[in-house]
């Protein structure tokens, strides 16, 4: 489904509204893909994106590290590189034992968290939890010092159990995909439940990305109670993503489609300002 361009946004974005989370990818053979892939990676450049974030108003963006390229960050640096700090950061998957001149040169370019990706239908894991809190206390620490913070992609089971361990980061946290607790649950489901409560510290932030990964509904309208009450309990602390080019999904979605969702779950622009523009601004610090 292509609707990036064709159909029009549903309202009109703040002044510097952020895309908070979308990937890159160059051609085929330009950059080394990782070891097993989950998904066959697209040819998804940056001019194909601008085009559409001009298209709903966007200036500002995230670049998130796809798996495809494991601990690779080549090509979204390079993208970095070509758009400017003024109007770009990024969140990179991290190689152990890289250099501190690494780390301060990505610095400069806007690179301002790392991601912790797990596959989100990883099946249960009674043992993937723990096996993870050393990488996890490393990478906090790391960001600590580097006045970054981490990114999380996990599935829903494995979001839950990690609760204890958000409530003990150094760091601010992101959630990509709601936590990806699946709306067929509902916004009842225990795992929802204890986000709603973590995110009053104030240290979680959610994603509203990713939104075919939880819903199965037309429209997605089993997800919107749950966006709804994520808005309800911490409305300064959720930010919005594309998750372009939406990879499996691509020919079922598109970029406006997910955009205008946004409208139908926060009709009130003063929300929608804070999740576009204030929210991300606090949080990576444009």
């Amino acid at each position: 489904m292509t609707d990036d361009i064709e159909r029009a946004p549903a309202f009109i974005s703040p002044t510097d509204a952020c895309d908070s989370h979308f990937h890159v990818f160059g051609e085929k053979g330009r950059y080394p893909y990782s070891g097993k892939l989950r998904y066959e990676p697209p040819h998804a450049p940056w001019e194909n994106y601008a085009k559409w974030a001009e298209h709903v108003g966007i200036s500002r963006w995230v670049f998130v590290q796809p798996s495809a390229y494991g601990t690779d960050n080549s090509c979204m640096l390079d993208t970095m590189k070509q758009v400017g700090v003024k109007h770009c950061r990024g969140i990179i998957d991290l190689e152990p034992g890289t250099s501190a001149n690494s780390l301060a040169a990505w610095h400069q370019l806007g690179v301002r968290g790392i991601r912790i990706n797990v596959s989100p239908i990883h099946p249960m894991d009674s043992l993937l939890c723990s096996r993870m809190q050393s990488h996890i206390a490393n990478m906090d620490a790391l960001c600590h010092e580097m006045g970054w913070h981490l990114d999380f992609l996990l599935p829903g089971w494995l979001t839950y159990e990690m609760i204890p361990t958000f409530e003990r980061l150094k760091v601010p946290h992101s959630l990509a995909h709601m936590g990806m607790f699946l709306a067929r649950e509902g916004s009842n489901q225990i795992g929802f439940q204890a986000l709603l409560k973590l995110m009053q510290t104030g240290r979680t932030w959610v994603k509203f990305t990713g939104t075919y990964r939880m819903g199965t509904a037309p429209g997605f309208t089993d997800v919107k109670p749950m966006a709804q009450a994520l808005i309800k309990s911490a409305p300064n602390r959720i930010i919005w993503g594309s998750d372009y080019p939406h990879l499996s999904f691509a020919h079922t979605v598109g970029s406006t489609q997910l955009f205008n969702l946004l409208g139908e779950w926060a009709p009130e622009e003063s929300i929608r300002k804070l999740i576009l523009k204030d929210n991300p601004q606090e949080l990576y610090g444009f």
